[in-house]
This record gives structure tokens, C-alpha cells and sequence, in this order.
């Protein structure tokens, strides 16, 4: 349940945090497999000059490679586990650094490798595929790299620019520490008159407050903090920014949107019809922003009062073993697997459930090859942590499934795909509470909740795309990001999007600054493209049936078998076409306009 003041870590009981022991009892074993790693990866370096001399020989190279690559990952997985669940302890902070430090050379060690395989002429590569059997698992992997090989350099320029790789992660790393590990908000007084401090972890269940003191204070506490801090962090995303521009650069990219979409072989025009679709429903965004002032009685409506559900119900507070029920409940239609793959992250303790003192913010799912799933969440009991517990869960059990299914160099998936499958938990977890919901009153609720599933997530995160897209653009031109020009083009967006009926208030320009997946460059787009296709596969699954579901779940095992707008039709959506994007924005015309007669 969600209290007014942190814990700090050793104050949670065990129960409730993840079982981080079970990738490795201390630290001291993970810091052999950071060295067994290094150690491996220079292993690797005897056979420069000599990677494709023969068939064997790129098969005993590529294996190797997988060894370093697996036991990193193991490490590197209990590293930043270790650190996220408590910035404030030296020791973690100590070995995340040291991790990075073996990372860096261990990307020196290795960086030979592509450069001099792509030297090769394919035919040569192919050939040795046809002639060792065992070289047939590598066929996709290799093709894939040869696709890349005009963006690929010399090995002596690629080993430069690999020993650069922990330089290149510090605006990432300072923003972290900057915003988790510093910043305090303060208190301010929730709607019971107690104090409350004001965190990453609680700021949206503060803002869904229907007491609109509370919302504004909480909105400026926030704030006022990234003001105080914002040429530091304009700074620090200019920065990040430069780093993007020049590495696309280097390596030969017209441009770092498009060196961000190669890796995945994703076309370009994906991400402008995305932005481009988007606008032509901004009218509808527009209709329920008026909505939301009306039913609001304000005459100005405000930023911080975005989120306060427009339906009053009596409050209520999930505890997590119910809100974990609720989710597993709503996902029985992805069948009976699925239901006892659900339950054995809580029965083997996946999941780190509460916020502490120290703890990263926000929600992620992690783990490796070797590991189980997990999943860090800051917890507070509310019914938008029911969806995210949904969420996170999808990505766990793609993990899952893509670990079951695909040998060492296939597994995982790609940014691409990897909202989709969180996504469709929570549409299908919405959908089964539509249907089964008899309350007038709680279905105007739920409705409202659809509603802003797609404005934070498909309209806000086009914005999000649509402005870092527009600062990486700038710099390319030769401009310079400033902290006025940054605050000055967000505040722009934010109107586009909202409509003349939203209020510019003082502190909204600042949020861009609050928005760590900015330091992960053209991230954010992949959410909205994610929640169209998952709107699109929830609806087969529900209206086709058994042979839909087994479809998705196949998709599930895919990883990195084949290229992810390939592997999304296994499910049977295109993403090459504009058409799951409109079908989404529809979806969510439909909604506002229910939501208008019911209320």
C-alpha cells in the first residue's frame, strides 16, 4: 500500500522485493563473471586477422562471442539490479561503474569482429554457411550484419570508437543520478490534511487527486525542482543529443533517427505516418479536452489537472496480491500456460513491489538468457498500477517465452516489438473489465481510464517523438539546443497537441526535462506504434479466437529471428502500413464519443 514516507530498503520485507539472490548469492560472484567475461572476450582477440579463414573457424568465433556476450549479460543483469534498487549504496554504485569499465573493453576487445567479417565478400560468408551445418543457426544473424556494412568501419576506427562506449553512456548516467539519487521534492499536503513527500513514485497518483490543491502543489513541487536544474539539464540532453548526431555521423548515417531505426531495419516512414496520423485526429484529442473542462467546472484547465479521473469513485486502494490477481484474471483469454507462467513470477519473487529511499524510479522488466524475468515497480496501490503490473508483465513473459523458444543469438527482441506485448495485456485487461462491469458508474470510470491509456501513451508519446526528433534535427542543422529553445519548442507541442482550451501554465515547458527515455534516442515512438498494434491484435484475439491467440504467442517466442516488422505479421499486423495507427486513433474516437453520451 502506498505510505506518506519512504522506507528505506532494509525496512521492506524480503517477500515483497525481488529474489536477486537467485542469479547470484553475492557480489563476489558476479564480479568473477564480469572478469570470466573480460577474460573471454580476450580470448577473442587471437583470432584477428583470421575470422573467416574458414568455416569452422567463424563458427568457433561466433560461439565464443555468445559465451562473452552471455556471461555479461548474467553479470551485468544483477549489476543494475543491484544499483536501481538502491542508488544510495556505495557498493552498487562502485560496481555499476566497474561494469561499465569491463563493458568498454570488453567492446574494444571485440569491435574487430564485424569490421572484419564485413570485409569478406558475402558470397564467401554464405558459402561457409552451406558447408558447416552448424553454421545454419547463424544464418539470420549474419545476414543482418552484412546488411549493415556500409555503416560499419575499419577495425581500427571501430575499436576507437568502442573504447568510447562508457563516455558515451555518462548523460545518461548523471541525469540518473542527478534526478534519483539528489533531487528532493518536498512535502506538500494531500486531501486529508497530512503531510506528504512528494516523489517520482506517488507524483501521478498525486495529480489524479480530486482535490485540485493537491494537484497544483504537487505539479509545482515537481517542477519547480527541474526549473531550478534546468540549464544543468538542458546541458546534459544537449549533450546526449551531440553524441547521437556524431555517432550517426561516424558511421555514415544521413542522419541519427535514421542510424536509431536501422538496427531494427525499421523504415523511416513508419515513424512520420505515426506522427503524421496522430495529427489528423488532434480534433478528437481537442473534443475531449473540452470534455474534460466541462465536467471539471474550472475556467482554465490546467496541466496538473490531466489526470484526475473525471468519474468519482469511492477511493480505493489495491493490495498488490489483488491487483496481481485482477491482472492474471484479465489475461485468461491468452490461455492456460500463459495463466501459470503469470503466477510464477509472484511465487518466485520476480517482482520488486514498493518504492524505498534510493530506488529508481518508474517501472521496468529485466533479466538475461540465464536468469528469470524481473520486474523493479514503485507500487502505491492505485488502479493505474494495476495496468502496469499488467504491463511490465507482458514484457516479463515475451522474455520468457523468447528464452523457450530461440537459441542464445536470437533471444530477447527488438525495442520495436517490445511495447506491443505489454500493451495487449493491458487492452485485454481493459476490455475484460468493460465487459464484466455492471456499475454505471465504474464503467464511465473505465471508459475515462481507456481514454487516457491512449492519451498518455499514443498521443503523448508521438509528442515526446515528434520533439526529440526536433532537437536531434536542430543540432544536424548546426543549431545548438539552449534551455529557452528547448522549453520554448515543448511548450509549442504541448499546445499543438492539447488545443487552444488547455492553459500554458508556467511549469509545463519544464517537463520535458523530467523524461529519462530522452537519454535512449528514439525510444519513445515505439510506444505509440506498440499500442497500435497491440489494439489491433487484442481485437483479433477477442473477436477470432483460439487461432489468433496462438498466433500472438508464437509472435511472443520470435525474438530475433527475423526483422520485427516481419515477426509482428506472425501475429497479423503490418506496421509498414499507416492502417494500425488509424485503426488505434479510431478505437479512440469511439471511446471519447461513448464517454460523451455516458456522462
Amino acid at each position: 500500500m502506498a505510505e506518506n514516507k519512504l522506507k528505506t530498503r532494509d525496512q521492506i520485507d524480503s517477500r515483497f522485493k525481488w529474489n536477486i539472490e537467485a542469479i547470484y548469492e553475492n557480489i563476489e560472484l558476479c564480479e568473477k563473471d564480469l572478469e570470466k567475461a573480460l577474460k573471454l572476450s580476450q580470448d577473442l582477440l587471437k583470432y584477428q586477422g583470421k575470422v573467416a579463414e574458414s568455416a569452422d573457424t567463424l563458427l568457433e568465433v561466433l560461439k565464443l562471442s555468445d559465451e562473452v556476450e552471455a556471461t555479461f549479460e548474467n553479470a551485468f543483469i544483477y549489476v543494475h539490479m543491484s544499483k536501481d534498487q538502491d542508488n544510495k549504496v556505495p557498493e552498487y554504485v562502485e560496481l555499476f561503474g566497474k561494469a561499465m569499465g569491463i563493458l568498454s573493453q570488453i567492446s574494444t576487445n571485440t569491435s574487430f569482429l564485424t569490421p572484419e567479417l564485413l570485409s569478406n565478400d558475402a558470397e564467401k560468408i554464405y558459402g561457409f554457411i552451406e558447408e558447416n551445418d552448424d553454421l545454419k543457426l547463424y544464418r539470420f544473424h549474419l545476414e543482418n550484419i552484412l546488411r549493415s556494412k556500409a555503416h560499419v568501419l575499419s577495425k581500427e576506427e571501430e575499436a576507437i570508437l568502442a573504447s568510447f562506449t562508457e563516455v558515451f553512456g555518462g548523460p545518461d548516467e548523471i541525469y540518473t543520478m542527478l534526478t534519483d539519487a539528489e533531487f528532493s521534492f518536498g512535502e506538500i499536503e494531500n486531501e486529508d490534511g497530512e503531510k506528504v513527500q512528494v516523489t517520482h513514485g506517488n507524483y501521478i497518483s498525486l495529480l489524479m487527486s480530486h482535490d485540485r490543491n493537491v494537484r497544483k502543489a504537487a505539479f509545482e513541487a515537481l517542477y519547480s525542482k527541474y526549473k531550478e536544474y534546468i540549464n544543468t539539464i538542458s546541458t546534459i540532453y544537449a549533450t546526449s543529443v551531440k553524441t547521437d548526431v556524431v555517432k550517426a555521423k561516424v558511421r555514415k548515417y544521413p542522419s541519427a533517427r535514421a542510424a536509431a531505426l536501422d538496427d531494427g531495419n525499421i523504415p523511416e516512414s513508419v515513424y512520420d505516418n505515426l506522427v503524421q496520423t496522430v495529427h489528423e485526429y488532434l480534433p478528437v484529442m481537442y473534443k475531449y479536452v473540452n470534455l474534460r473542462k466541462k465536467l471539471l467546472g474550472v475556467d482554465d484547465l490546467m496541466m496538473y489537472d490531466c489526470y484526475v479521473p473525471l468519474v468519482q469513485l469511492p477511493k480505493k486502494e489495491y493490495a498488490f496480491d489483488e491487483a496481481f490477481d485482477t491482472a492474471k484474471e484479465g489475461l485468461k483469454v491468452l490461455g492456460e500456460q500463459y495463466q501459470k507462467d503469470f503466477e510464477r513470477a509472484r511465487q518466485e519473487r520476480w517482482i520488486d513491489i514498493y518504492e524505498n529511499e534510493g530506488k529508481t524510479s518508474g517501472a521496468y522488466s529485466t533479466g538475461g538468457y540465464k536468469t528469470n524475468p524481473y520486474i523493479l515497480l514503485n507500487y502505491d496501490g492505485s488502479l493505474g498500477n494495476v495496468f502496469t503490473l499488467a504491463h511490465e508483465m507482458g514484457h516479463s513473459l515475451n522474455s520468457l517465452y523468447t528464452n523457450q523458444t530461440q537459441p542464445f543469438p536470437y533471444h530477447g527482441y527488438s525495442i520495436f516489438t517490445a511495447e506491443v506485448c505489454s500493451t495487449v495485456n493491458e487492452a485485454l485487461l481493459m476490455k475484460h473489465m468493460l465487459k464484466n462491469e455492471k456499475d454505471p458508474e465504474v464503467r464511465k470510470y473505465l471508459v475515462n481510464n481507456y481514454i487516457e491509456d491512449f492519451r498518455t501513451t499514443l498521443f503523448r508519446q508521438t509528442m515526446f517523438a515528434e520533439f526529440e526528433h526536433w532537437a536531434h534535427t536542430v543540432v544536424e542543422n548546426g543549431g545548438a539546443l539552449t534551455a529557452d529553445s528547448l522549453c520554448e519548442k515543448y511548450n509549442e507541442l504541448n499546445s499543438l497537441y492539447f488545443g487552444p482550451e488547455m492553459n500554458d501554465a508556467e511549469f509545463i515547458k519544464y517537463e520535458w526535462a523530467r523524461i529519462p527515455h530522452f537519454y535512449r534516442a528514439f525510444y519513445v515512438y515505439q510506444y505509440a506504434t506498440g499500442y497500435s498494434a497491440a489494439t489491433a491484435i487484442s481485437k483479433k484475439i477477442l473477436e477470432e479466437g483460439e487461432t489468433a491467440r496462438d498466433n500472438y504467442l508464437k509472435f511472443l517466442g520470435a525474438g530475433y529471428s527475423d526483422y520485427p516488422v516481419e515477426t509482428l505479421k506472425i501475429a497479423g499486423v503490418d506496421m509498414s502500413s499507416p492502417e494500425p495507427v488509424r485503426l488505434a486513433m479510431e478505437t479512440f474516437k469511439n471511446l471519447v464519443e461513448e464517454f460523451e453520451k455516458l456522462v
